[in-house]
C-alpha cells in the first residue's frame, strides 16, 4: 500500500470506484444511477464532463447525445435548455455536474475531462465550491491535465493521461522516459491494444513514485480478485453489487 498522496485519496485502498455511477443498468451518468450507487455504499464516483454552447459542466461520456438518450447533437454545439430536454434511456436526465457536486456532499469524484473546453469551467467549479479534496481531474489527453494543474496550482489532484502512463510502463521496465509531477495516482485499463498495462512491475514502480494505481473498467470477479492479488489501490466497474461482493469477501468494504 503506497502513501496517501492527496486528501482526496484518504480513504483506505483498495478504493472501489462507481463507473459512471454503475453503467450497467443503462442509466449511466445520471442522477439516478448515482443514488443508487451511493445507496449501495459507495463513496467514489467516476464520471465525465463536456461544456455546452453556453459553457453550462454536464456530467455525460459522449461527445454527443445519440447513443444514449432520445436526442441527438453534440453537446459543445448545443445550449443547456435544450440538452436539459434529452433524457438518457428515456426517462433520466443529464445532470449538471455542479449539481452533483452539491447533491453527494460526502462523495469523491473521479472526473474524466472529454474536451479542451470544460477545462477551465471545472477548475473555475472546483475553486468556486472548495472541492479540491473530492475530485481528481483525469483525461486521456496529457497536455489537457497540464493546463488543469497550470489554472488550478498543486491543490489539484489529477490522474496521468495517456503520455504519462507509457511513461511509467517505460520506467518499469528501466527506460528512461520523462513523467510528469504532481500526479497523485495512474489510472488506467489491465490491457490497451492488446499489450498489458497492469502488471506486478507497473504496480511496483507506481508504488515506488507514490502514486496510487486505478484500473477501468473492471466486470468480472475473477479479473478483480487477480487486480487486488498484484496489489492496485482502486477498480472502477459497472457491475456494483460484483465489486461490492468481492471487496466485502476481502474484508476491505469500508
Amino acid at each position: 500500500m503506497t502513501r496517501v498522496p492527496h486528501p482526496y485519496l484518504d480513504r483506505p485502498a483498495p478504493i472501489p470506484f462507481a463507473h459512471r455511477g454503475g453503467a450497467a443498468d443503462g442509466l449511466e451518468n445520471t442522477a439516478a444511477a448515482f443514488r443508487r450507487a451511493a445507496g449501495l455504499g459507495y463513496r467514489y464516483f467516476e464520471t465525465d464532463v463536456h461544456t455546452t454552447a453556453d459553457g453550462r459542466l454536464v456530467a455525460f461520456h459522449d461527445a454527443t447525445l445519440d447513443r444514449v438518450t432520445d436526442a441527438r447533437g453534440r453537446i459543445h454545439d448545443l445550449p443547456w435548455d435544450e440538452v436539459r430536454r434529452a433524457r438518457v434511456a428515456g426517462s433520466e436526465p443529464l445532470p449538471l455536474f455542479e449539481d452533483l457536486l452539491e447533491e453527494f456532499p460526502g462523495a469523491r469524484w473521479n472526473v474524466d475531462v472529454k474536451a479542451a473546453p470544460a477545462v477551465l469551467p471545472l477548475i473555475d467549479l472546483i475553486r468556486r465550491t472548495d472541492s479540491w479534496d473530492r475530485v481528481c481531474v483525469g483525461s486521456f489527453s496529457e497536455a489537457r491535465l497540464t493546463r488543469a494543474v497550470r489554472l488550478a496550482g498543486p491543490r489539484l489532484a489529477t490522474s496521468y493521461g495517456v503520455r504519462g502512463v507509457l511513461g511509467l510502463r517505460l520506467r518499469s521496465y528501466g527506460i528512461p522516459a520523462p513523467v510528469r509531477p504532481g500526479a497523485v495516482c495512474a489510472q488506467v485499463p489491465e490491457t490497451r491494444s492488446g499489450i498489458r498495462v497492469v502488471d506486478e512491475r507497473f504496480v511496483r514502480m507506481a508504488h515506488a513514485r507514490g502514486l496510487q494505481v486505478h484500473v477501468w473498467t473492471v466486470n468480472e470477479a475473477d479479473r478483480m480478485e487477480a487486480l487486488l492479488d498484484l496489489g492496485v489501490d482502486g477498480i472502477m466497474t459497472d457491475q456494483l453489487e460484483t465489486l461490492r461482493t468481492v471487496f466485502t469477501a476481502r474484508g476491505v468494504w469500508r
